[in-house]
């Protein structure tokens, strides 16, 4: 019975969010306090959610703090010249432009955190898909893919909890994954490529301003903001808008949902990234540079858990590039909206862990799926976990899988011959459609500040990500890693 609610309510879920009948939050909170009655433990419902906000409770005001440092970093400037390299590399060619999208998710996603990556990510790149009206469903799905595939470094999670959970070494576990990985990472620049070609027949290729392509003399007034006040004192008048020199118009396609809305040439009462906005701090760049790395290096190391390491450095971020209370104040108001949208998701995804794990709803699903296995794919587990990787790490948190799915399919491949490294490897394949989970906050901070509703971006995702972690499954078999 409880195998049967726990595929209902996600399918429930999926469809009420996708066909946007319910908003994400409030489907996370009603669908779940709606199943856990049905599943007979309503009186148990105050006491599995408390215990789903206790476990999230950390990742929430790592986020919090993150989206403060991050939107300071970006009020102060220091992103300025990635605006502009990008815009140099892009030269408003739709191809490039998704294909920088994939490399820069790539080249973050090295700290090792999600949500850095998303933030930084989309605080470069928006104002450019803005401005060429591009498709933002292809910017969020394809940070997201690029980032799962890169989730798999040994300091990312998934491989630390999947040492933990079999008692083996991080690095014995991911170092031979490198070829498949290798080979997943060159699959998303493939799809951004075409996704790429895609938007450029939509869209025709593009110009920025009114002199021609982009040269080396763009400077970041090219671009508009991505959050709400960062940009103070940017409000005059902008660059002409981009305009097509070549193709056809176009009307999207049904692979690309929310475009037109995207593209019906209103900027979302955006504001234009000034380089004379008073929030500048030129001359503490190298200070917030060096105060940034320092973060991700020390966030990398492990010295210190995640949420305290951004709430001290927003603190410090605030403290010394606006020393005065009242600009302090005023730059925690500017991204109070991020704050409260991503930390209030958060929360109610801790509603939905709650239930599913607290009815036992998770480890049903989980034994069954298990148990139907049949005896002749015994000898092939590390495949068969591999392939159920994909919808498990999409429909549980990292802990659930790594720690109460992992061990229980380890054990099977056992008794079939097959090592328990074999099995961790291919516990890692589902990574690239695990970021686009609704049980990832992450996530949220990448659709919140991409201004995309959620069901948009997970209609789109699905199918590419679940693509790139089949490939990666198949170059894993034929280097002999799986």
């Amino acid at each position: 019975m409880l195998t049967i609610l726990g595929f209902v309510m996600i399918a429930a879920f999926l469809v009420l969010i996708m066909m946007k009948k319910m908003s994400p939050m409030a489907a996370l909170v009603l669908i779940p306090a709606l199943f856990c009655v049905l599943a007979g433990q309503g009186a148990h419902l105050g006491d599995y959610v408390l215990k789903g906000i206790g476990d999230l409770a950390p990742t929430a005001a790592m986020l919090m703090f993150a989206i403060i440092y991050f939107g300071v970093m970006i009020d102060v400037g220091l992103f300025d010249p990635i605006v502009r390299g990008i815009l140099k590399f892009c030269k408003a060619d739709p191809v490039r432009v998704v294909v920088g999208t994939a490399l820069l998710a790539a080249i973050v996603s090295l700290d090792g955190d999600g949500s850095t990556t998303f933030m930084i990510t989309v605080s470069a790149l928006y104002p450019l898909y803005k401005r060429l009206k591009m498709s933002l469903v292809v910017m969020t799905g394809v940070a997201a893919t690029a980032n799962g595939v890169m989730n798999t470094l040994p300091w990312g999670g998934p491989t630390a909890r999947a040492a933990t959970a079999l008692k083996l070494d991080a690095g014995d576990i991911f170092v031979p994954m490198i070829p498949a990985l290798a080979v997943g990472l060159v699959a998303v620049f493939a799809l951004a490529y075409v996704l790429g070609r895609r938007e450029r027949k939509r869209l025709g290729v593009l110009t920025l301003g009114d002199t021609g392509p982009v040269t080396e003399t763009v400077t970041a007034k090219e671009t508009e903001e991505v959050l709400v006040g960062a940009g103070a004192g940017g409000t005059g008048g902008g660059p002409a808008e981009a305009r097509r020199t070549t193709g056809g118009a176009g009307t999207g396609s049904d692979d690309e949902p929310g475009t037109s809305g995207q593209r019906a040439g209103d900027d979302d009462g955006l504001q234009v990234l000034d380089p004379q906005r008073a929030t500048l701090r030129p001359r503490l760049y190298w200070f917030n540079a060096a105060l940034t790395l320092a973060l991700l290096t020390l966030l990398i190391l492990q010295t210190l858990p995640i949420p305290v390491l951004f709430l001290l450095g927003a603190a410090l971020a605030l403290t010394v590039n606006f020393p005065h209370m009242k600009d302090q104040k005023a730059r925690v108001a500017a991204h109070a909206e991020n704050v409260l949208n991503v930390s209030g998701m958060v929360f109610a995804a801790a509603v939905f862990t709650g239930v599913l794990t607290g009815t036992g709803m998770v480890e049903h699903m989980a034994r069954w799926l298990v148990s139907g296995i049949p005896d002749a794919l015994g000898p092939h587990m590390g495949i068969v976990t591999g392939v159920l990787s994909i919808p498990l790490t999409y429909f549980m948190s990292n802990d659930g899988f790594y720690f109460g799915i992992v061990p229980i399919l380890a054990e099977a491949g056992a008794a079939h011959g097959v090592a328990p490294i074999e099995i961790a490897r291919a516990s890692l394949i589902g990574q690239a459609l695990h970021m686009s989970s609704p049980l990832v906050p992450a996530v949220y901070v990448l659709v919140g500040m991409a201004k995309v509703e959620f069901g948009d971006h997970t209609k789109f995702t699905v199918k590419w990500a679940a693509l790139t972690s089949l490939v990666v499954l198949c170059a894993g078999v034929l280097f002999g890693i799986i």
